[in-house]
């Protein structure tokens, strides 16, 4: 069975929300995922793996640091 943890971490980027925010217009209509505000300071972002992959070198591209 697998890891629950590396599913979540398959499925799922956590960033604060002012480095997603000059990007996030785009990867909402770019990418088919849900982004989500956690809290005031940060984001999720949720989707499949296969997006969620596209959406993490989409931010890399455009200089957004993953934790």
């Amino acid at each position: 069975m697998p890891d629950p943890s590396r599913l979540r971490d398959s499925t799922q980027i956590v960033l604060p929300c002012d480095a997603l925010d000059p990007v996030r217009a785009d990867v909402e209509a770019e990418f088919t995922v849900t982004v989500f505000h956690e809290s005031d300071a940060e984001c999720r972002i949720i989707g499949s793996p296969v997006e969620i992959k596209e959406v993490s070198n989409y931010l890399t591209r455009h200089g957004v640091t993953l934790p």
